[in-house]
């Protein structure tokens, strides 16, 4: 949020005690800091780009055609100190002119394009030593049709920055934490502001405020009447009618004021809206007073999906939780706290306004604005909540201003349809402030700043304080909340450190889970994959046939309506996004949650899931690109199970192309390749295989192996290849199975390197090759003892899937 230096001191005292605090920009700073309001930038602004800086007033003397250019003059012009030849193309000037000189040296901002600086010349073979100025090129108006003619009685030699109402200011860019809603108004930062300087200069410091002034009708000539149906939509709701108000530009001071924070000026009466908004934190809203239907306006909600078009000419389908501004025939005429309709707004040529202030319920504008993506200044204000004690006050301030600066007559009175919230009574132990805070405050210290911060003192005695906390907070409503207000007037920085600091380890249920959860993200991440994380709100659509779905009540859009009841479509989406910006090979791991509900009983499920696609080894010089697969992906689940030291067996659905992995009758992980037909859904065109591990059963069973270390083998490993030929239906995971059945503890590991298909082996045949380790920690294996196993395997293989040895050694 933008502060303005030199509005924020309009409402800062003028006492010379102050001075040394409030003229002094860097402590300002500082002190904006301190009370919570951290001060990320200040930028420097100039109503007049470039500020006019180094331009002075000349005379020109003598004024000759160029000899070398026929749109080009030679001129003369007296700079009070000295002449200087300067070329000029402009069709206006003229000997006697006063005129603006940018002698060289002077960088020059025009109003379009970069800064330059001014340069000696030469110009057609003519010397240049100057520009004589026209408005665009110095950023006083868009205007290149000749250079600036100044008043006759202009003095050669003065800075042109004394003719001109050059406005400078500094703006604060303050990073507001969102519990600071009381601070989106320079008058809210100058309460602080106020606040730190009574704690730290023992000199009360009273906000000079604008509100509160003696304020009258002028007539009662055309009343409005209000209603409002629902008051914990709009606890309050004032207005008052301004007619024969003449729409008009705003005074410089008023632009200046606007510019600074970074707004266009646009007519008077929308200014002064937006400098009340600025200066107070209360949204105003003002309707064309003639469009009112039956001079009524009602404040409620329509049926769903009601057709309203806004100010941006959108029309849009209401929901029934949008608070509408109505009139008396029940036309939407603006969406409240959020955004105007087209045709209630005001125009060049509206004479009679209807003017709103109003405070409206926070959670049903933070809806809306999400529901219509309508996030104005004026919705984030509210969103937050605005101060109800003062919104008659405000809006009294800003019709005295349309009174002033539009020539408006006030015709009626103040209408309040208001509705008090609910006392927030606070009681603050001194011993919870000390315990809290650290420190050991005055009883009376602590008085002054919650007064100065507008609570109210309600109770005193030795133990406590007890206060009504004020309506510009609604944040506040916990001792804790008082001892943070307290502390950011003293200042953080002054809490005192204690010598010693004390302190109890934690030990927490699930630390070998966590452990577990953070050596398998680094096994992963250390074999190229990158963890995501997904939001777990997703679209019914990605789910047509799903069951026991746990459904979102108030979705703030259509598209994220659901909990994903699996880990599948919101990686999907993250693995459409890379693809759509050519980053086609992705390795992607992701642990999550997934939802489920049968009637009220809802459950969480976490998982581990695993989603790749692309390649995993890039093609180089002298390798050949490798792409994923399901047994890439059943590789990297073995993988993980044996980091975990888990065992399992491994179950291949054939018909539905999927790979589980199984411990006892548990199913613990789950491979398939993604079918092309939901992958459509998300635009994806190249294949995509997916590993879901169900991670608390696989965390338990981690948990319940006991990791043994073996020593490195003394004796060296013996390695086989052996190759036979079988059935084109017989399955590696079947040829494991026969192995592994012989129970040879001295084979350590079986792993396929060749597989062969072809005619010429016969029909339906194919050719396998496998590698065997084979090793024993308390002998070297001799050939005699490997034979004999080797035998046995192939024994074995021969009798149970009928295979045809080829080869073995």
């Amino acid at each position: 949020m933008k502060i303005s230096y030199n509005w924020l001191k309009d409402y800062l005292p003028a006492d010379e005690v102050f001075a040394p605090y409030i003229k002094d920009i860097r402590k300002m700073e500082e002190i904006l800091t301190s009370i919570g309001l951290e001060v990320e930038g200040v930028e420097q602004f100039e109503s007049i780009k470039g500020g006019l800086k180094g331009l002075i007033v000349g005379e020109v003397l003598t004024c000759e055609k160029h000899p070398n250019a026929d749109k080009l003059k030679l001129t003369t012009v007296n700079t009070g100190s000295e002449v200087l030849n300067i070329v000029c193309g402009a069709p206006n000037v003229a000997a006697g002119q006063k005129v603006v000189v940018a002698t060289v040296g002077t960088v020059i901002h025009p109003v379009k394009g970069d800064a330059f600086t001014i340069q000696k010349a030469k110009i057609r073979g003519e010397e240049s030593r100057g520009m004589l100025c026209a408005e665009d090129e110095i950023g006083l108006g868009e205007s290149h049709e000749g250079i600036i003619v100044l008043p006759e009685n202009s003095v050669p030699g003065t800075t042109v920055a004394d003719l001109y109402d050059v406005y400078t200011d500094t703006v604060f860019e303050i990073g507001l934490t969102p519990n600071r809603m009381d601070a989106q108004s320079h008058l809210g930062v100058a309460k602080d502001v106020c606040a730190w300087l009574t704690h730290h200069t023992g000199n009360k410091a009273d906000v000079v405020s604008p509100l509160g002034k003696p304020f009258t009708a002028d007539n009662n000539d055309k009343p409005v009447e209000v209603v409002v149906k629902d008051a914990t939509l709009c606890p309050r709701y004032s207005g008052v009618s301004i007619t024969g108000i003449q729409t008009a530009e705003s005074p410089r001071w008023l632009k200046h004021r606007l510019m600074a924070l970074g707004m266009r000026p646009i007519s008077n009466v929308v200014d002064i809206t937006n400098f009340i908004l600025h200066a107070t934190g209360q949204p105003l809203h003002a309707f064309d007073a003639d469009k009112i239907g039956g001079g009524k306006v009602v404040v409620e909600t329509l049926p769903q999906n009601t057709l309203f078009v806004t100010l941006d000419e959108k029309e849009r389908k209401l929901s029934n939780e949008d608070i509408m501004i109505c009139d008396g025939a029940d036309i939407p005429m603006c969406i409240g706290g959020v955004f105007g309709g087209l045709d209630s707004g005001i125009s060049s040529s509206t004479k009679n306004i209807f003017l709103e202030s109003a405070s409206f319920n926070p959670g049903n504008v933070r809806k809306t604005i999400f529901r219509h993506g309508l996030r104005t200044d004026a919705a984030v204000r509210f969103e937050k909540g605005v101060d109800i004690s003062k919104t008659v006050d405000v809006l009294k301030y800003a019709a005295q201003m349309i009174r002033e600066l539009c020539n408006g007559v006030i015709s009626s009175e103040v209408v309040d349809i208001f509705t008090p919230p609910a006392d927030r009574i606070i009681d603050l132990e001194y011993s919870y402030l000390k315990k809290l805070s650290g420190r050991d405050f005055k009883k009376v210290e602590v008085k002054v700043i919650l007064t100065q911060l507008g609570f109210k003192i309600l109770e005193e005695n030795e133990q406590l304080l007890k206060v009504r906390a004020p309506d510009s907070n609604p944040d506040i409503s916990l001792p804790a909340d008082v001892v943070e207000e307290i502390l950011r007037i003293t200042g953080l920085d002054n809490v005192p450190i204690p010598r010693q600091v004390k302190m109890t380890p934690g030990i927490h249920d699930n630390a070998q889970e966590a452990l577990l959860k953070e050596k398998t993200a680094a096994w992963l991440t250390g074999n190229g994959f990158m963890e995501i994380f997904t939001n777990s709100i997703t679209n019914d659509d990605y789910y047509p046939e799903a069951k026991n779905v746990v459904r979102i009540i108030n979705s703030l859009s259509e598209e994220l309506n659901i909990m994903r009841p699996d880990m599948l479509a919101t990686g999907l989406e993250s693995i459409a996004y890379n693809i759509n910006r050519k980053n086609r090979d992705l390795l992607f791991f992701e642990f999550g949650k997934s939802y489920s509900a049968k009637g009220s009983d809802y459950k969480e499920k976490e998982h581990l899931s695993v989603s790749v696609t692309g390649s995993f080894s890039k093609k180089t010089w002298n390798t050949a690109e490798k792409t994923v697969d399901i047994f890439y992906l059943k590789g990297i689940a073995q993988s993980l199970f044996r980091l975990a030291g888990v065992s399992y067996e491994i179950e291949v659905d054939e018909a539905k192309g999927v790979i589980a992995f199984a411990s006892g009758k548990d199913r613990v992980a789950r491979i398939n390749r993604v079918p092309n037909s939901y992958l459509s859904k998300f635009s994806i065109k190249q294949p995509v295989y997916f590993l879901d591990i169900d991670w608390a059963l696989f965390a338990k069973l981690a948990a319940g192996e006991e990791i043994v270390y073996t020593p490195v083998p003394k004796y060296p490993a013996v390695s086989r290849d052996l190759s036979m030929v079988l059935d084109s239906s017989v399955r590696f995971s079947k040829i494991e199975e026969v192995i592994q059945s012989l129970k040879i503890k001295r084979m350590k590991r079986i792993q396929m390197f060749d597989l062969y298909e072809s005619d010429k082996l016969g029909k339906d045949k194919k050719s396998v090759a496998l590698n065997f380790i084979f090793s024993d920690t308390e002998k070297t294996l001799t050939d005699e003892d490997t034979d004999g196993m080797m035998n046995k395997i192939m024994k074995a293989l021969t009798e149970k899937v009928n295979a045809e040895i080829r080869s073995n050694g």
